[in-house]
């Protein structure tokens, strides 16, 4: 996985580069095929705000966490990523679980009439 931080008037200093790296590493726990990070690290007048965007197999997912603390942002940053890795790894792997689908429910229709 390559993670990629970028600053807008904010300092990227070791401690905090490390932080994040540390905290994407979670991403994969749930989902093997990340391949890219983009993390956007900003000051703003209504706090700190941490943006991502993280390639995965078949899909782009975007997230932001606006907060006073920039270690708080990255946290509901992580959060809300992590919860869509969970959303996008259940939907792909639901489908050929199911033994239903359109053409079935059409069919299933056509049969009760």
């Amino acid at each position: 996985m390559q993670i990629n931080i970028t600053g807008h008037h904010v300092e990227i200093t070791d401690p905090l580069k490390d932080y994040v790296t540390e905290k994407m590493q979670r991403l994969t726990r749930h989902f093997d095929h990340v391949t890219n990070v983009h993390t956007i690290l900003t000051l703003e007048k209504q706090g700190q705000k941490a943006e991502a965007t993280v390639h995965v197999s078949g899909k782009d997912l975007f997230a932001e966490h606006i907060s006073d603390d920039m270690y708080a942002s990255i946290d509901g940053l992580i959060d809300k990523l992590d919860r869509q890795i969970i959303k996008h790894k259940e939907k792909i792997g639901s489908h050929h679980k199911k033994s239903g689908g359109v053409k079935n429910m059409i069919s299933e229709e056509v049969a009760e009439a």
